[in-house]
């Protein structure tokens, strides 16, 4: 290999490394921000809409009797005040997931499938395992597993999906796999379904991914994972 060759090449790999540590980065900060804003909404926005229902209960409370539109109008708000309230939990959750480290993952997913199934009407069935990993690598997984279905959801016109988790030794195993329409990933931008994120998340660990999908066949994403993430990846999904 000549000198000048040689040069471009060494200049290209420090490029990728550079592009790399720059996505890395990048993941993190967001990952540092959901958390943020999920623990804003959770006390201040959850506070004041706790408050907002407990003034409701104690209006009703005094009411007179004689006045049925106005119990009716203070029952409806209260109804419209605990949807919210249960729709700020749902958003913090999806933000930062409480579950991985309250539940752990194997439950984190299956709850994760549950309410997606509930929300899209698309039936999920799971083969998950106990399976811990250290706190990078089971966000890490969650979060591939929520880009999938939030994906399928959006795209795949799917009628079922299937999510297996499995304790493969030092390593993890997930799978989604769905009966929708599918795609040829030569041709779709990575963008499109958040493969190229989803990629990196996943090698940023250390782990790999493998999507396959063609028109008309569904698709069948699958990564592998170290149950430990090395300290340089810490943090990342």
């Amino acid at each position: 290999m000549t000198p000048e060759r040689n040069s471009i090449q060494t200049q290209g790999e420090s490029r990728a490394r550079y592009l790399g540590d720059l996505a890395t980065h990048l993941q993190r900060i967001r990952e540092q921000e959901r958390a943020l804003l999920a623990r804003e909404l959770h006390d201040e926005l959850g506070a004041i809409l706790t408050a907002a229902k407990l003034d409701v209960a104690c209006l009703k409370s005094r009411l007179d009797p004689a006045s049925p539109e106005i119990d009716r109008r203070l029952q409806h708000l209260a109804e419209m005040l605990g949807r919210g309230i249960a729709l700020k939990s749902r958003v913090v959750e999806g933000l930062c997931p409480s579950s991985l480290a309250n539940l752990g993952l194997a439950s984190s997913l299956t709850i994760l499938c549950r309410d997606f199934s509930l929300s899209s009407t698309i039936a999920v069935t799971t083969a998950i395992e106990e399976a811990r990993g250290d706190d990078a690598s089971e966000l890490a997984i969650y979060r591939l597993v929520q880009e999938c279905l939030t994906n399928i959801g959006k795209y795949a016109c799917a009628s079922t999906v299937s999510v297996t988790l499995v304790d493969a030794g030092k390593n993890i195993l997930v799978e989604v796999l769905d009966n929708g329409i599918g795609f040829d990933i030569e041709q779709v931008a990575s963008s499109r379904y958040g493969l190229a994120g989803m990629r990196h998340r996943v090698q940023a660990c250390g782990g790999r991914l493998t999507v396959t999908s063609a028109q008309g066949q569904g698709t069948h994403v699958m990564a592998m994972l170290p149950k430990v993430v090395v300290e340089s990846a810490k943090l990342i999904a």
